[in-house]
This record gives C-alpha cells, sequence and structure tokens, in this order.
C-alpha cells in the first residue's frame, strides 16, 4: 500500500531493535575492562594511601630472583637481605625458614607463625596461602628445598595486578551478569510495548459499533504498527463511505419502489375497467380468452407490485405490527374459505384437517392473514399440476405446528408462472417478526410449510 511505503527506516521498529544489537554489540567487549576500572576506582576510594602499590607478578619474580642469589649463603646474609627487602617493600611481613626447619627471623608479622616447622606444616601453609588474602610468594634459598625457604605477604589490596586484572570473581561475574540483564530487560521491553500495541490493535479491530465496524484507532508512532494503524483507519473510512452509500441506495431503492407501486395501480385499475366493459360487449370465444388472459395477468401484477410495496415497508420496519393473542386456527378456516371457490374452480381436492379446539399464538391478523394468502396463491399458481391442498395441524418440536401441504412438483421445479420468490421473502420476514419458526420440507412429491411458536 502506499500509506506502508511512506515509513522512513529511521521511524521503523526494526531500526530501532538494530540500534539495540549495535549497542550490545559495541558495549560488549568493553564489560571486563570497564568492570576493571570500576574495581579499581572503589579500592581506591577505600584504600586511598595503601592502594597499587605493588605489581605481583614483579615481586613474585624478584622475590624468586633474591632466594636464587642466596645460594649457601650464611645465616647472617640472609637476615641481611631480608632486612634491605623490608625496607624495599616496607608494607610486607617477611619471615625465612632455615634448613633445620626453624624459624629464623621474622619481620613485619602479626600473626602467629611456628618457631619450628614440620614437613606437614610447611605443606599446609604453602597450600592455604595459595591464591588466598595475603598475597604470598614462598621462595626456596638457593632454589634448594635442603637450604630453607623465604616468606613475603601483602595484603590484596595493596597490590596492582589485583586493581587491572582483579581477581576477585564474585564482582567480575555480577557486573557481567547486571549488563547481560540490562540488556535482557531493554530487549524484553522493545518487544513488551510491541505486543501491548498488537492487543490494543487487536482489541480495536473486534469490538464494533451498531452498524458492526470497528472504531479508528489513535496512532501515535509513525512505524510499521502506526502505519498498520493508519491503513485499518483508512479501511474503516472506507468502509463507512460505502455503508452511508448502501444506506442511501436502499433508501432511494425502497423509495423507488414505493413510488412506483402507488404510481402502477392507476394504469392497473383503468385496464380492469376496460376488461369489465368489454365483458359487456359481443366478443367472439377468442377474444373472451384473450380477456380472461389479460384478467389474470392484471391480477398477477397487482398481486405482485402489493408484495414489493409490503416487502419495502418490511425491510424498513414500517409495517405496523400488533400482535394479540389469537386463535390460528379459527384465521385457518376463514383463509381457506376464502380461497375454496378458486381451488374449486381450478379442480383442486381440498383436505382440511384442522382440530375443534381452538389454537392460540400471539400474531397480528393481518400479517397471518397475508401469510396464508401468499402460501395459498402460491399453490394456485405453482402447485397446479398436483392438484391437491392440505391445512392441517402437526406435532412438531415438541409443539403444534400449522401445516400447508401441496402435491406439485417442489419450490425448485421449473413453473411457467414462477417469480421472483418474493412472496416466499415476505412469508419468511413476517414470521421473523411475529417470533415464529418456519420449515420448508420440499420433494419432486410435493412441499409442506411448518409454521410454529419459537421456544
Amino acid at each position: 500500500m502506499k500509506l506502508a511505503a511512506k515509513t522512513k527506516f529511521r521511524n521503523s521498529l526494526l531500526a530501532r531493535y538494530v540500534f539495540i544489537i549495535l549497542i550490545a554489540l559495541c558495549i560488549w567487549p568493553l564489560v571486563f575492562p570497564v568492570g576493571s576500572l570500576i574495581y579499581y576506582m572503589q579500592s581506591q576510594l577505600f584504600y586511598p594511601e595503601e592502594f597499587n602499590i605493588y605489581d605481583s607478578r614483579n615481586l613474585e619474580k624478584a622475590w624468586h630472583q633474591e632466594a636464587k642469589t642466596l645460594d649457601k649463603a650464611a645465616e647472617d646474609a640472609v637476615d641481611a637481605k631480608l632486612r634491605a627487602l623490608k625496607e624495599q617493600y616496607p608494607r610486607a611481613s617477611m619471615f625465612w625458614v632455615d634448613a633445620s626447619c626453624r624459624l629464623r627471623l621474622k619481620l613485619g608479622v602479626t600473626v602467629a607463625i611456628p618457631e619450628q616447622w614440620t614437613m606437614a606444616e610447611s605443606m599446609q601453609f604453602m597450600k592455604s596461602s595459595y591464591g588466598g588474602d595475603p598475597f604470598t610468594v614462598v621462595a626456596f634459598i638457593g632454589e634448594d628445598p635442603k637450604q630453607g625457604f623465604m616468606v613475603v605477604q601483602i595484603p590484596r589490596h595493596m597490590m596492582k595486578n589485583e586493581a587491572i586484572y582483579p581477581s576477585n570473581e564474585r564482582f567480575l561475574t555480577v557486573f557481567i551478569l547486571s549488563v547481560f540483564s540490562f540488556f535482557l530487560f531493554t530487549s524484553w521491553l522493545f518487544f513488551a510495548r510491541i505486543r501491548k500495541r498488537l492487543l490494543r490493535f487487536q482489541i480495536a479491530m473486534t469490538e464494533t459499533d451498531e452498524s458492526g465496524i470497528p472504531q479508528p484507532i489513535t496512532v501515535k508512532r509513525v512505524d510499521e504498527i502506526g502505519q498498520l494503524g493508519l491503513a485499518f483507519n483508512h479501511m474503516i473510512d472506507q468502509l463507512n463511505g460505502a455503508r452511508r452509500r448502501e444506506q442511501e441506495e436502499e433508501a432511494l431503492r425502497k423509495q423507488l419502489i414505493a413510488n412506483l407501486s402507488h404510481d402502477l395501480r392507476t394504469p392497473l385499475t383503468t385496464i380492469r375497467g376496460h376488461a369489465y366493459s368489454l365483458r359487456k360487449e359481443t366478443l367472439t370465444p377468442k377474444g373472451k380468452q384473450s380477456l380472461d388472459l389479460i384478467e389474470t395477468k392484471v391480477d398477477n401484477v397487482a398481486q405482485l407490485i402489493e408484495n414489493l410495496m409490503s416487502y419495502t415497508l418490511l425491510s424498513a420496519g414500517k409495517y405496523p405490527l400488533q400482535t394479540v393473542r389469537t386463535d390460528v386456527l379459527r384465521l385457518c378456516r376463514t383463509s381457506v374459505a376464502s380461497w375454496y371457490p378458486v381451488f374449486e374452480k381450478e379442480g383442486f381436492d381440498i383436505d382440511v384437517q384442522l382440530p375443534e379446539a381452538a389454537l392460540y399464538w400471539n400474531v397480528d391478523l393481518q400479517w397471518f392473514t397475508r401469510i396464508l394468502d401468499n402460501l395459498l396463491q402460491n399453490i394456485v399458481r405453482h402447485a397446479d399440476s398436483g392438484k391437491y391442498v392440505c391445512v392441517r395441524t402437526e406435532e412438531r418440536r415438541g409443539t403444534t405446528a400449522v401445516v400447508i401441504a401441496d402435491k406439485g412438483p417442489g419450490i425448485h421445479a421449473e413453473s411457467g408462472n414462477k417469480g421472483a420468490g418474493i412472496g416466499l421473502t415476505i412469508v419468511a420476514l413476517m414470521i421473523k417478526e411475529m417470533s415464529l419458526k418456519q420449515d420448508i420440507v420440499s420433494s419432486r412429491d410435493g412441499t409442506a410449510i411448518y409454521m410454529y411458536p419459537k421456544f
């Protein structure tokens, strides 16, 4: 559609989601460095004087180098070297154990350590110190375990390496999960808003007014869903326009039918008057036959005009309806009696099977009589080959129904007098308006029309 073609990429949902992905791709490589920086800043905040003093990598390498230079050195030389290293690393604690596993010198040590070491204590100390706090480096003197070992310990927060490459896995894990959760939340929020707009759009499409047409929706964003909303509103405008035109055409059609029905009655009355005058003249048998045909066709046209007028009034809801509690069997007897001469003239076998007991329905007297007249007239016009008409009552769907039946070829069979079927349409409309039901059973052996109250 032309409306959808106006959507610009920068306003589209695709552009917004691509922007979220690009932000994620740009920020994700910075997660680890940013985490390190945050760790560094918080360490500076909590340890402003003691932080960022020692480099763990250089310290470990230098400590092992110093221990290597003390190969086969005297005890005094080892003591002097530790004191010199203490001056170099004033915040560190140091001690050394000689070849006999006896503690020789300790500098800045604030925790209790054994004076005499066993092999098990030495192994346990090395195992517990690895990766712990304080940062601990154990080096064998002269790289020979038999000459003893020397130890340096520094709190972890003083190490440069700990600031730039944090070993605090818990902090880093929480930071990464926080960043990941942020992007998950952003994506969820993006699609949740789309879903909310689609649900609002779905509700707008299903809720209709009395005309059966949905109401227009408010479009706030010109993206794909917004363009869909504009197209939906455009469709609503088209439907409302079509509905207005349909109503105007329907009103015009009904007015035209009413005017034509009224205007055609005058020439039909004139034709009837001239036909009546012709009967007083001397006519040949062929002329009389033509006159009978004229009168029959005039009656058919008059009935068709009456049906058109009734259908127009029924469709417009202007045909007066006044239902009263009425004995419908009495109305049936009266209608059959009025049509009896017609059926007798056409040679019909008339079968009336109506009980003496009354059958009361809430109907309009004129409407129900009109229904009976239309059904009986249809039998005369379209079922004359069967020469049979039956009016009876029958139990149907738990109630008593009035049945009008014939033995004609059926309502679907071709008939020389077959019209537009407006008579049966009027019957169906009147039955519906009076809260009655109608069942039609038709075959090549005849047609039966059942009428009964709707419960």
